[in-house]
């Protein structure tokens, strides 16, 4: 059975968006959606599967706000996400 419970850095990163109130309402809304659709496709959520989620997203998308919103989302899941080690 495969573990869809967010590890502790994916847990901080939906902690960051939701205690960013109204400033991130928007946001915190694409990544719960985001989340959602990784849980219900039984996959775990990962740093990884949020950002590749995101980026299709970005891919598909002509709604100039929308697209905004997403690269918001995307900038700050990257930027919460630790390296690679060894990379």
């Amino acid at each position: 059975m495969l573990n869809k419970q967010p590890t502790t850095t994916e847990a901080d990163i939906i902690q960051h968006f939701r205690s960013g109130g109204d400033a991130l309402a928007d946001e915190t809304a694409v990544l719960d959606a985001v989340i959602r659709d990784i849980v219900i496709h039984g996959k775990k959520v990962t740093s990884k599967a949020i950002i590749l989620h995101l980026i299709a997203q970005l891919e598909s998308t002509t709604d100039v706000v929308k697209l905004d919103v997403l690269r918001s989302a995307l900038e700050i899941v990257v930027g919460k996400t630790p390296d690679d080690e060894g990379f």
